[in-house]
């Protein structure tokens, strides 16, 4: 198994003719696209549709039915561990806690790949906690024990973890999740700002398709029945195509420079099924 590096002209991630399935389930079937620095992904799509089973491919934990995956051009069953580890960051939709622990702990957990031989953790690795909880506004928490928080305070925690093992591309399965709008915003508003530096890339999954249009760069629809589309974000999640995917026809209504998708009245199902449509 070789040591990837860094290749400037490659995209970050890629996934090639890649198929995905959930026994006779087809979840994506050929799929072909390039995700490069600088982007924030959205991966939408019904439940079920193969978002978590992407995102754990995508990260090298599972094997896909056919093609493959690639970082930094190289296959990334080709990666050795650690540098992978270095490379590339998931968070999982839930993080149970097995034991007590202090949320700085909890959140050095995930310096593993940068630690010594040794395992001893040195100043940086706490700066780049205490980094990560500030970037989120969890200063005030890194004494708390981690049983005594909320389920949207631990997922706050789940975040800055991932933030703080200091990889480039960030793969995060419902990151939203448990947390309530204030902090939604808060967080993607900090993973955009995460995504200015040099490197570095970004793909959640979300339900929330209005927050989608507004942080993400791009998006990628997943239908559940082998069929994605991807692109920039405003370009795929339209009201025809988000429709279609969910299987519920939705409307774009617009005030000034804000735009939503909103459920069309049930008296217009018909009507508006896969109509790209707007009303003002």
């Amino acid at each position: 198994m070789m040591q990837a590096h860094h290749n400037a002209s490659a995209p970050a991630l890629s996934a090639q003719s890649l198929t995905l399935r959930a026994g006779t389930r087809t979840l994506l079937d050929g799929f072909t696209h390039s995700f490069h620095a600088g982007e924030i992904w959205c991966v939408a799509g019904p439940n079920g549709a193969g978002k978590t089973t992407l995102l754990s491919t995508l990260a090298g934990l599972l094997q896909p039915e056919a093609g493959h995956v690639e970082l930094d051009g190289v296959r990334v069953t080709d990666w050795r561990p650690l540098p992978l580890a270095q490379r590339r960051a998931l968070m999982p939709q839930s993080a149970p806690d097995a034991f007590s622990a202090s949320v700085l702990e909890i959140v050095m957990l995930n310096r593993f790949p940068h630690l010594s031989g040794w395992g001893w953790e040195r100043a940086a690795d706490r700066a780049a906690a205490h980094a990560a909880l500030d970037r989120l506004g969890l200063a005030a928490f890194a004494t708390r024990d981690v049983l005594s928080l909320s389920g949207g305070e631990r997922q706050r925690v789940a975040l800055a973890a991932v933030l703080c093992q200091e990889a480039p591309l960030l793969l995060l399965d419902e990151p939203l999740s448990h947390l309530d709008l204030h902090h939604q915003i808060d967080c993607l508003e900090a993973l955009t700002e995460w995504t200015r530096e040099p490197r570095h890339t970004v793909m959640f999954s979300c339900h929330d398709l209005n927050l989608a249009r507004r942080f993400a760069t791009h998006a990628l629809l997943l239908d559940g029945a082998g069929g994605a589309c991807a692109g920039p974000v405003h370009d795929v999640l339209t009201p025809a195509l988000a429709s279609r995917a969910f299987g519920y026809p939705l409307i774009l209504i617009r005030d000034g420079e804000h735009e939503a998708l909103i459920p069309a009245p049930r008296a217009r199902h018909e009507s508006l099924a896969g109509d790209d449509t707007s009303a003002g």
